[in-house]
């Protein structure tokens, strides 16, 4: 066609390579051969004629979110001679159908991320990873930080529910570890914190969060409820995180920690190298970070409470044994997301893990620290026989065991001082862990712990305690000190005389 510009039929066709009759034929009909067929028609019935514009069209117009899956077993059900084979054949139908006459849908505007602009905090669940802590399933969240340009991360064990102590806890150690602050702070609408507060409660939280940004100088802002791409630059970044934790723990060959510490420490490890990759990024937009104020602000609540005549206080439903010597007395409690720190004014006193009731119930949990009263149980070990928290004031599950198997064999009252003095043993001798071993063996053997045995296998080694002579002074030495007389002297002093 392009010698054709120039040239006549036959000379362009014999340019072009062919005979002179497809030149003259092509002049005649200048369509493509693919355009010169005829469409295709049905080659069997339609298996939808007879209920497509009665039956399934009228549902996609009254019902435009119905899934197609819906539609065909429905229409099954009017119509028992469709078979299943006609699914695929209708879900086809029923998307070109909307590609056609559809509701208009969502659109995602891909944003340009700027240095130094944006942050965004989310929480994500980790149930599903298994996570055991000295042999207790560990129910937990991370709360989960991203700079939206350098995904620079930061990732911190939540141990109760999404809330705004951990929130401020999380932003703030993911600032501090950051070293600078990006413009704006992004976050859900914070409902699962709102879950169960009046408006009252629910203004201040908000209150309080609009503080929190603003005394590190950024901008809030929050996505609307349930609309998850709006925060895609950290929700994206859950699922990144959380296959490459399910990889290490799989290299790790074990989900199982010593304590809270470890896992924390793998946690931080394993967002760590994730940084070092995209260490690149992080320093072009480090820079351009606003710098951070002198000090942290609060990221806990606050609490007082009454130290009652049972050697603790109850806060939030759960139940906290402190030192007998603070009955009566009126603390101030400060709540953070795995902890509490108690102050007798502002002195503080002690830290206790931070406990919660169960889900679900109207019940108490307990956080009770045996050496809090063992010196009261010493006076009354009968007590320990129906103590509302017995089972949380055993150290570990061994010492739970030594008392079920000393019930079965003994009498009560010799069962309860026997687990006293094995509590008062662990207590005075700072060998929790050591008896716990002991007494597990024990009891696999079917043995029952021999407080004797135990008290004269645990006591102090007499080679490894200092010898110490005492020499007492003669009393005769005091009756020369008291015979000693200092001579009287005169000092002159600017010319007077004493």
């Amino acid at each position: 066609m392009k010698s054709r510009q120039s040239n006549a039929p036959a000379i362009a066709a014999a340019k072009a390579g062919f005979s002179t009759a497809s030149g003259y034929r092509i002049e005649a009909d200048p369509r493509l051969p693919s355009q010169k067929k005829t469409p295709r028609g049905r080659r069997r019935p339609d298996p939808l004629a007879g209920v497509w514009d009665s039956e399934i069209v009228p549902m996609l117009e009254a019902a435009p979110g119905i899934r197609a899956v819906a539609i065909f077993e429905e229409i099954c059900r009017r119509h028992p001679e469709i078979t299943a084979g006609v699914r695929r054949t209708m879900e086809r139908r029923i998307a070109r159908w909307r590609a056609f006459n559809g509701p208009s849908r969502d659109v995602i505007f891909r944003q340009e991320q700027v240095p130094g602009r944006m942050g965004l905090s989310d929480f994500t669940d980790m149930g599903e990873f298994g996570i055991t802590i000295a042999g207790e399933p560990f129910d937990h969240r991370l709360y989960h930080f991203r700079l939206a340009f350098s995904g620079f991360e930061h990732a911190h064990v939540v141990l109760g529910g999404e809330s705004f102590v951990a929130l401020a806890e999380g932003l703030q150690n993911a600032l501090w570890a950051l070293g600078g602050v990006p413009e704006q702070h992004r976050s859900d609408s914070l409902s699962a914190a709102f879950c169960n507060l009046d408006r009252i409660a629910q203004d201040d939280l908000t209150e309080r969060y609009e503080e929190l940004c603003a005394y590190y100088g950024m901008t809030p802002s929050r996505n609307n409820p349930g609309i998850a791409h709006e925060n895609g630059s950290i929700e994206s970044a859950h699922g990144h995180l959380k296959n490459v934790l399910r990889d290490e723990l799989l290299l790790r060959g074990s989900r199982e920690f010593a304590d809270l510490a470890a896992y924390r420490r793998f946690v931080d490890e394993v967002v760590g190298r994730r940084n070092a990759r995209n260490r690149k990024r992080i320093e072009i937009e480090r820079p351009l970070l606003k710098p951070l104020p002198e000090r942290r602000t609060t990221d806990y609540e606050e609490a007082r409470v009454q130290v009652t005549s049972s050697g603790g206080f109850m806060l939030r439903r759960v139940f906290y044994s402190v030192p007998s010597r603070l009955i009566g007395h009126r603390l101030n409690v400060r709540l953070y997301d795995d902890r509490l720190e108690c102050f007798l004014g502002s002195t503080q006193l002690l830290t206790l893990r931070r406990g919660r009731p169960p889900q679900g119930s109207g019940k108490h949990s307990h956080v009770v620290d045996y050496h809090h009263v063992i010196h009261a149980l010493r006076r009354k070990p009968m007590a320990l026989l129906n103590l509302v928290y017995r089972d949380q004031l055993f150290p570990s599950r061994a010492y739970a065991r030594a008392f079920e198997a000393l019930l079965s064999k003994e009498r009560e009252q010799q069962a309860c001082r026997i687990m006293v003095g094995l509590l008062a043993l662990a207590h005075d001798r700072a060998c929790e862990i050591e008896l716990g071993h002991t007494i597990e063996a024990d009891l696999d053997a079917d043995v029952l712990p021999d407080l004797n045995r135990l008290r004269d296998r645990f006591k102090p080694d007499r080679d490894a305690l200092p010898d110490v002579t005492i020499e007492l002074v003669p009393l005769s030495a005091y009756d020369e000190l008291a015979a000693v007389r200092v001579p009287a002297t005169e000092l002159v002093l600017d010319g007077g005389v004493s």
